[in-house]
């Protein structure tokens, strides 16, 4: 139930709409009912709710005085009731966020339109707020599901297919592998290529563009810079390197 409080100096208005009219069958508690806007500050100080309807001409303190204190409430929503048809009325709800404007006096049809779009708005925010956070450890099951699928997939893996996998948004799945892997989809699967590609240097059966073509290189010139960068050398300078170093370990 969401909780309502009711402010009108007039009290068989206040008493009609407070007890006749079937709140809680559309989600609504009057929490109480006050005659001036002074009480009703007083007691929304330690009682919280999500609505306030209130009459505007009132003795101590009028409706739009009391709705200019709780301005800073941004979930609070205000419902506004009148007998008049104020351009300065409209002005001041508009500028104080009002939820509603109703005109006294009130229809059945109108009053229970105007709460069923509230009820409709509390409950989106509802939802909003209570977005369940994932369960501890989601996020590291998901980079281990990607970096599981990467090292099989080397040759034509991308954060695209990786991402349908794992049934997240690219963006997504980009940000939290980021986050929780401490590098980025691309410098992983580049890392995973370049060692897979070192391993195939090491066997001279295979070519180089056979070499670049196996970790997911079209291009060989483009493998050989990605090798570069990541090694600091060519791979035929590596492949060389390590044939003297077989050769070596031979000859001792």
């Amino acid at each position: 139930m969401y909780k309502l409080i009711i402010v009108d100096d007039e009290k068989k208005i206040l008493e009609g709409i407070a007890n006749i009219f079937p709140w809680n069958s559309i989600g609504f508690e009057v929490e109480a009912v006050f005659t001036n806007g002074r009480q009703a500050l007083n007691y929304l100080a330690t009682h919280p709710v999500n609505v306030v309807m209130t009459d505007i001409r009132m003795p101590e303190m009028n409706g739009l005085e009391m709705i200019r204190e709780l301005e800073k409430n941004e979930h609070l929503k205000i419902i506004l009731f009148s007998s008049f048809q104020n351009y300065e009325y409209f002005r001041s709800a508009i500028k104080y966020r009002v939820t509603d404007y109703l005109l006294k006096p009130i229809k059945y049809d109108e009053l229970l339109n105007c709460f069923m779009d509230v009820r409709k708005t509390l409950d989106s925010e509802k939802n909003t707020e209570t977005v369940e956070e994932p369960p501890k450890g989601y996020y590291d099951k998901v980079v281990t599901t990607v970096k599981k699928y990467v090292v099989e997939n080397y040759q034509n893996a991308s954060l695209e297919k990786a991402s349908i996998l794992v049934s997240l948004s690219s963006s997504y799945l980009s940000k939290i592998f980021k986050e929780h892997a401490g590098v980025g989809f691309a410098e992983f699967l580049m890392k995973v290529r370049m060692e897979k590609a070192r391993e195939f240097l090491g066997d001279i059966h295979y070519k180089s563009y056979e070499i670049a073509n196996r970790v997911g290189y079209d291009n060989p010139k483009n493998f050989s810079r990605a090798f570069r960068s990541f090694y600091n050398m060519s791979p035929t300078e590596y492949r060389n390197q390590k044939t003297r170093e077989v050769q070596n370990g031979e000859n001792q």
